[in-house]
């Protein structure tokens, strides 16, 4: 019997708990005993290691594909742009601006607590020497980079080789994700000129391509039990108590901001777009759906109890809860946007990538786009963040030292995105309500 997704998110937490527990009970005896600490980093590197490798792989695998199906067919399914009217592009509109908030504050927030960046020289060579010449690579073609201009962004996202650059050139590396993304939603964008016969077929195709590589990512999540705790007991005891308090920082602070974007920006949305929902009644009234994004930390699990909330107690009409909630499911990804933000900052500070604020700012609307292309599923963005890392000089074997933390974060994202399409509905439904009202007023 397989594992459900629930019961799969306490094993990787329990596992999360197993790891680092032994990783500093490690640590303790090794500060006695020498010889068993140098036995455990052995032991890691021979052993443990390679099974952290084969789930990041998988994770990996997808990355390419996966940004492409998803990006390219969501817009695909929006059909003739220019058909979507106003309803439309108030939702979008209100999608970015909550998802560009959302990363801009967890920029703020790395920026200020920095807790990569407190690991000490000598410990940061250790996690180097972790990742083998991968970490070195990326850290050296960094360091070589050019300074940022704008022919440097038009470099990034148009190649002159777009099969090249996105296909990488060797089998240690992972391919340019900017240039995949500029190109999804320039196929996409072609897509919905098509006839509506030949578009539904690309849509199909699209979508079929996104389950088949979701159900990859649902495999390599089957591995995150036993991988978690082997990967995180290796890098305790190969990098030590700094590396334990560095991850402990980086948990509280993106929980920190994740609940200030989600108490703070939306309530402001509120107040400043809704005449019919303070920010105090508006999340009493969608408690029980923010209790089960949390729980399930899927917003295509939370679809069904948002659309109820939605009609019967936030008294939307059909046709904007039908058009919102759906799209914001796999579009609206505020939360897992700064996540995504908050961990390539944070891995590009533990490896000492610098990124100045022009690559930050191009990583601010890179995670806004690639947030688009994330599965509605837990673990859903690993694959996207990973190619996130490659694009910036950041080892995308990095993320392993965010994977055992990523469940417990993963529910607070969820939570944010959903709770950002619920605001959105709201004020979208107010929007169309007046302007409905206008139009009857004027005509009468």
């Amino acid at each position: 019997m397989s594992d459900t997704p629930a019961r799969l998110a306490n094993r990787i937490l329990i596992g999360l708990g197993v790891g680092l527990g032994a990783g500093l009970l490690t640590l303790a005896v090794g500060h006695f005993q020498p010889g068993v600490l140098a036995t455990a980093q052995r032991v890691s590197t021979a052993v443990l290691d390679p099974l952290g490798q084969v789930f990041l792989r998988l994770l990996f695998f997808v990355v390419i594909p996966l940004v492409f199906a998803s990006l390219a067919g969501g817009v695909v399914q929006l059909g003739d742009l220019r058909k979507l009217g106003p309803m439309a592009g108030r939702t979008f509109g209100l999608f970015a601006l909550n998802m560009a908030i959302g990363v801009a504050l967890g920029l703020v927030m790395m920026n200020l607590l920095a807790p990569g960046a407190a690991i000490d020289p000598a410990t940061r060579e250790e996690l180097r020497a972790a990742y083998a010449g991968d970490a070195a690579r990326h850290v050296a073609t960094s360091e070589a980079r050019e300074p940022f201009t704008l022919m440097t962004v038009v470099d990034m996202f148009m190649p002159r080789n777009l099969v090249g650059a996105v296909a990488g050139f060797s089998r240690g590396g992972i391919g340019e994700v900017l240039p995949l993304i500029l190109f999804a939603l320039l196929v996409g964008a072609a897509g919905t000129g098509l006839a509506a016969e030949p578009r539904e077929r690309l849509r199909g195709a699209l979508e079929l391509v996104t389950r088949l590589m979701t159900g990859i990512v649902n495999f390599a999540l089957h591995l995150a039990p036993y991988a978690v705790p082997a990967m995180i007991y290796s890098v305790v005891v190969r990098v030590g108590w700094e590396f334990v308090l560095a991850l402990s920082v980086f948990v509280a602070g993106v929980l920190g901001v994740l609940a200030v974007h989600l108490f703070g920006t939306i309530s402001v949305l509120l107040r400043l777009f809704s005449k019919q929902w303070r920010p105090l009644a508006f999340f009493r009234a969608v408690r029980a759906v923010l209790i089960t994004a949390f729980s399930t930390s899927s917003s295509s699990a939370t679809m069904a109890t948002s659309m109820t909330v939605a009609r019967e107690t936030l008294k939307i009409s059909p046709g904007t809860a039908g058009f919102v909630i759906p799209l914001g499911a796999t579009m609206n990804m505020s939360g897992t946007a700064l996540f995504e933000g908050c961990v390539v900052l944070f891995v590009a500070q533990v490896f000492g990538v610098e990124l100045g604020l022009g690559q930050q700012l191009t990583l601010l609307l890179l995670s806004v786009l690639s947030a688009v292309a994330v599965a509605g599923i837990p673990g859903g963005s690993l694959p996207i963040i990973a190619g996130l890392c490659a694009s910036f000089g950041v080892p995308p074997d990095g993320i392993a030292i965010v994977l055992g933390v990523d469940r417990l974060l993963d529910m607070a994202r969820t939570t944010v995105n959903v709770g950002a399409d619920l605001a959105t509905a709201v004020i979208v439904d107010e929007r169309a309500a007046e302007a409905a009202d206008n139009k009857k007023a004027a005509s009468g």
